[in-house]
């Protein structure tokens, strides 16, 4: 399996970066599946300067109802004319996040919620064989403090992530977990996908969302060594870390998780 970032706020092969993420992921059967799109079109013209060819992509994924996973949706219709759009069927209502000028909206575009290639998924769908979707995470572990800012259509009731999915891809004698910002967070969504999948995962792909957590220095630490902890109880399994997680959050983290842990700047390719 290969994965590619064609969209992360960083960038260490000087490509165009933006607040977003979009993963292409090769399978070694020769699928190819989108996962997340970024705001706009710079997931594309990424692909392209990569040698991706997105119209070759057989199926593509929105984790969740947030402009920055779901915003390049139309883009993608229109350079792909086969591959089903997996969309949680939340995802479309109205997304909001709380900002110093007021609520802002960042939901994504409700038009295509009927577009005849989108899928309105539930809390479990199976895409293939070996590919499931999966939401519905309950638990409370290790929640994102920065989730306090977001909301759903009720403006004035903190968002539930009902419309938030990720990714389970069983490959060989792999197990691997795709989540875009693990709203839900991250251990509850492992400990599910675990569940889902019937055995651990090998490696985890995810955005954490622990920026604007708004703790102290010594409470960040805190948290952050709690979620380690969790984490590096997973025996055997790799993360790769990205976009919400904070690259400042990052280095946290990996003092914490040493060889465990990578970050994933835009234009990387990791082959597992």
């Amino acid at each position: 399996m290969k994965v590619t970032s064609l969209v992360e706020n960083t960038s260490r092969r000087g490509l165009p970066v933006e607040h977003g993420l979009s993963l292409h992921i090769q399978l070694d059967n020769g699928r190819q599946v989108l996962f997340d799109m970024g705001q706009r079109r710079l997931f594309a013209d990424n692909a392209e300067r990569l040698g991706i060819r997105l119209a070759d992509v057989d199926a593509a994924i929105v984790s969740h109802g947030h402009y920055d996973h779901g915003g390049g949706l139309r883009a993608f219709l229109e350079l792909n004319d086969k591959a089903k759009v997996y969309v949680h069927r939340h995802a479309f209502e109205p997304h909001y996040s709380l900002r110093e000028s007021g609520l802002r909206y960042i939901g994504i575009d409700h038009d295509l919620a009927t577009h005849e290639r989108v899928v309105l998924c539930g809390d479990e769908t199976q895409i293939g064989e070996d590919m499931v979707l999966f939401a519905g995470v309950d638990g409370q572990c290790l929640m994102p403090i920065g989730n306090r800012l977001l909301f759903g259509p009720r403006q004035d009731v903190n968002d539930d992530f009902r419309h938030e999915q990720s990714l389970i891809i069983k490959e060989k004698e792999k197990t691997v977990l795709f989540a875009g910002c693990a709203h839900s967070g991250i251990v509850n969504i492992i400990r599910k996908g675990i569940r889902v999948a019937g055995r651990p995962f090998t490696h985890v792909f995810a955005g954490m969302h622990l920026v604007k957590n708004g703790l102290s220095e010594e409470g960040e630490a805190a948290f952050i060594h709690s979620l380690a902890q969790e984490l590096t109880a997973q025996a055997h399994c790799h993360y790769f870390t990205m976009h919400c997680t904070g690259t400042t959050q990052y280095g946290l983290l990996s003092k914490e998780m040493s060889e465990t842990i990578s970050y994933m700047a835009c234009g990387d390719r990791v082959k597992i």
